[in-house]
């Protein structure tokens, strides 16, 4: 990490952070890696209990982050550009969705803590919690429906 910018994040647009930037940026908590429902009538997007088959539920991060494309073809590759149109997808407490949205980040989030644990110390992650989607059957999912943590 020593080659962020100082609080980057405060003064750096999405759009133009760096790669390495834009990675720290992923506090870690696993969040997005929740099987997700959207009700097509109201658009409501619900997360559940369920996890993505790469998540490991202990580190809450993907098992082979630089090559899940290889194993979930149709896991979503976020960027800056992307942001706008998956936004409301995100956690509430995502980095990316909190700045996108004018906000700052959580008093946890590493980048603010210098700790890389403060996600899970704050009980902001999923770690321990979830279910291998290998273990539920898709038509069960909503059966697993999780109010969103903090």
């Amino acid at each position: 990490m020593s080659d962020l910018r100082p609080k980057y994040w405060e003064t750096v647009p999405l759009t133009e952070m760096s790669p390495e930037e834009w990675e720290a940026l992923c506090d870690g908590c696993g969040k997005c890696c929740l099987n997700k429902l959207e009700f097509e009538d109201d658009g409501e997007v619900c997360f559940t209990r369920v996890a993505c088959r790469l998540l490991d539920g202990q580190s809450c991060r993907c098992k082979h982050y630089p090559i899940r494309h290889q194993f979930v073809p149709d896991c979503v590759s976020l960027t800056a550009e992307k942001l706008p149109e998956v936004a409301y997808w995100l956690p509430k407490t995502c980095a990316y969705r909190l700045l996108h949205e004018g906000n700052p980040l959580k008093s946890w989030h590493p980048l603010i803590s210098g700790d890389p644990q403060s996600v899970h110390k704050a009980g902001a992650s999923v770690k321990g919690w979830t279910i291998p989607e290998t273990e539920v059957d898709e038509d069960d999912w909503e059966d697993y429906i999780i109010e969103e943590t903090p």
